[in-house]
Formats: C-alpha cells, sequence, structure tokens
C-alpha cells in the first residue's frame, strides 16, 4: 500500500508543479503602465529616412547627448546585456536620441557595435536642445538631463508608446523603477532584462491568443 502511496505522490508532484508554472504563464503580471502621455518621434530625423516611431514597437529609449563618447560604455552595455538577446524579436528597437551635430559620431559608434551584432535595430534620432527637453519632459521620470543633453537611463516604451517600469506595487518592499541605469551591468542584468522578458511575453502570449481566436472563427 506504502509503494502504490509513494508512486503516487511521484505521479502527481510533477503534474502539480506543471499545472502551477503552467498557469503561472498565463497569469503573470503586466510590467505597469507608468505614464500612457509619452511624446512622440515625428519632429526628429535620422540618417536612414525612415519613418521611426514607438506605434507598433517595444522601444528602449535612450539620451547619449552630444557628447556621444561619454555614453560608448553605456552603449555596449545595453548592447550586451539587452539587446543581443532580444533583437530578433520581431518588434524590438533601440531609439538613441541626440542633438543635430552628433551624426558622424554616432555613426562611428554604431560601426564599433556593428562589430559584435546585427545592428539593423539600433535607431539613432536627431533634433534640436528643445525638441530632445521636451520628449524627455514627456516621460516624467525621476532623472534629469544633464548640460550635454545625456542621462545614464533608459526607458521601455511599449507598442502605444506608453512608459513602462514597476510601480512598486508587485512585490513587498519593491521600489518603483521608471528607468534603468545604462552604466550599471547589474541593473541591465538583473532588473531590465526581467522587465524586458515581462513585456515580450505579454505581447508573445498575446499574438498566439490572437491567432489562436481566427482559427476558432
Amino acid at each position: 500500500m506504502k509503494k502504490f502511496l509513494v508512486l503516487g505522490v511521484l505521479f502527481v508532484l510533477p503534474l502539480v508543479a506543471y499545472l502551477f508554472f503552467a498557469s503561472g504563464v498565463h497569469n503573470f503580471a503586466k510590467l505597469p503602465v507608468l505614464n500612457d502621455t509619452v511624446g512622440n518621434l515625428e519632429s526628429f530625423e535620422n540618417l536612414t529616412g525612415q519613418n521611426i516611431t514607438f506605434k507598433s514597437k517595444i522601444t528602449v529609449l535612450g539620451f547619449l547627448g552630444k557628447k556621444i563618447y561619454n555614453k560608448q560604455g553605456n552603449a555596449f552595455n545595453l548592447n550586451q546585456k539587452i539587446y543581443k538577446k532580444n533583437h530578433e524579436f520581431q518588434d524590438f528597437q533601440f531609439v538613441m536620441v541626440l542633438p543635430y551635430g552628433s551624426e558622424e559620431a554616432s555613426k562611428e559608434l554604431l560601426s564599433e557595435l556593428d562589430d559584435i551584432t546585427d545592428v539593423s535595430e539600433w535607431k539613432f534620432m536627431f533634433g534640436t536642445p528643445e525638441q530632445i527637453k521636451i520628449l524627455f519632459e514627456s516621460l516624467n521620470v525621476s532623472h534629469k538631463l544633464d548640460d550635454n543633453l545625456s542621462t545614464n537611463y533608459v526607458y521601455i516604451i511599449d507598442k502605444d508608446g506608453s512608459l513602462r517600469g514597476r510601480d512598486g506595487t508587485l512585490k513587498e518592499n519593491e521600489q518603483k523603477v521608471d528607468g534603468y541605469d545604462a552604466s550599471s551591468v547589474a541593473d541591465l542584468a538583473n532588473v531590465m532584462n526581467d522587465d524586458i522578458k515581462v513585456i515580450l511575453a505579454e505581447y508573445r502570449l498575446a499574438l498566439k491568443k490572437y491567432k489562436a481566436d481566427r482559427k476558432e472563427k
């Protein structure tokens, strides 16, 4: 009798674990929307003439400023810890905002990054100092641009053009996170990487549900 009981427990436990994790996948907490009034990229230009927009894209938004060489380390951190792992996701892009006059420096940085991985989803956008300030202020985050129109922080913008992050309510003692420090490998690897996984999973599940609903019709 005991033998059958042990065998029964050994059979049931993996099943319970599977159901627990399967349920978790479909009912995980979404990455909270922190601000749904973020500005757009319409007033900015890029070197390729492409129409770059937040809409229908998951965007990592950064502000490299007019002294781009000061932020090269940040760019390489982002490329290694976030971009390389996720750039094959169809609707994923990096958008870096810079002032006019930074075009050649951005080409050099892009060339260096291209030695490491495919950089087709790195987008450099150029605008006036005023345009950059207006876009940054529309994020309504806890950080500031420095005198070079740059910040170490980068931001997750969803397909609706809304700022995503942690609102401090998902876990006990969790702090609000409205941006990610690109100068910190630990912050990118441990915090931003997890949040990117969550938002990508959210859209993957939404796509699967859409396809399943289409098949039922």
